[in-house]
């Protein structure tokens, strides 16, 4: 079978949220489920005269048990054919995750909570298990859409090529449109054209169309049936990609795309957009491959 849909649980409405979302998606791709939930004893806090460490570890498993048993029934009842695992881990959640998605076709997190502190947003989870794993990474918001476009943000970077090609599968499957971005600023302009006062802007409009239509030529030969709207836009990627998002269903972005630093794992753009995005966001690295 095909490596299989891994979700983060943590007891939260959004890994609850999470978990139909990633069903859903295993149905698609008519692939496995495994929900792991992944916790640390406490080193303090639990008097020895009261608890010992048995009873520790086990009021800890008993929680994590029915955490994961709510996820697998909010699964089932998203998508009742497909087939659901479950792990209870002892480790920190982003290391527990960041381990699952080696043999993994995705990681799903939800938008708050994961990790067990109640408030987080997001937060050092995410951004370490989008900037470290070896699957792609979706963050799921609260509220889930069936319609709208699939967004991708281009670049011309590697992560950039793997996440085209992760959202021209992803809008085939789903049957969407997709909509494919690339946004430029008077910085990256200084760069290429040496004077932002004798830039003629017409003249970088059409260069930055010809990088997008270069960058989907391949894959629109890929997947026929994904009809492809291109927008160039003179705007902040993160400000671009947020506003073409707002009416979507799935945005993919690469893990880290150009104008970063050497050896920056996870890039401003997509580590901003694991923050913000309106709807569920998909971090896709070089290294990933579309199954």
């Amino acid at each position: 079978m095909s490596a299989p849909i891994v979700v983060g649980v943590d007891g939260s409405a959004s890994a609850l949220t999470a978990a139909r979302w990633a069903a859903e998606e295993a149905a698609r791709h008519r692939v496995a489920l495994r929900l792991v939930h992944a916790y640390l004893l406490p080193t303090r806090g639990y008097p020895e005269i009261v608890l010992t460490g048995h009873e520790v570890r086990e009021a800890f498993e008993q929680q994590g048990r029915q955490w994961v048993e709510q996820a697998a029934a909010a699964a089932r009842a998203a998508a009742p054919e497909v087939e659901v695992e479950t792990a209870i881990v002892i480790d920190r959640p982003a290391a527990a995750l960041i381990a699952a998605s080696h043999g993994a076709r995705l990681v799903v997190l939800g938008s708050q909570g994961l990790g067990g502190f109640s408030g987080l947003l997001v937060g050092s989870v995410a951004v370490a298990v989008s900037a470290h794993g070896k699957s792609p990474v979706v963050v799921v918001r609260d509220e889930l859409r069936y319609d709208g476009p699939v967004v991708v943000g281009v670049d011309g970077s590697p992560a950039s090529e793997e996440a085209i090609g992760f959202a021209f599968a992803e809008a085939s499957v789903l049957g969407a449109p997709l909509t494919a971005v690339i946004a430029w600023t008077d910085f990256l302009v200084d760069s290429a054209y040496h004077s932002r006062f004798t830039v003629d802007w017409s003249q970088v409009e059409d260069e930055q169309l010809r990088l997008l239509a270069e960058r989907l030529a391949g894959w629109q030969e890929k997947y026929p049936d994904v009809a492809v709207d291109r927008v160039v836009v003179h705007d902040r990627p993160v400000r671009a990609l947020l506003n073409a998002a707002k009416d979507a269903r799935l945005l993919v972005v690469g893990s880290h795309g150009q104008g970063g630093f050497t050896g920056m794992l996870l890039g401003s753009t997509s580590q901003a957009l694991v923050y913000h995005a309106p709807c569920p966001l998909a971090v896709v690295r070089p290294t990933t491959a579309v199954q």
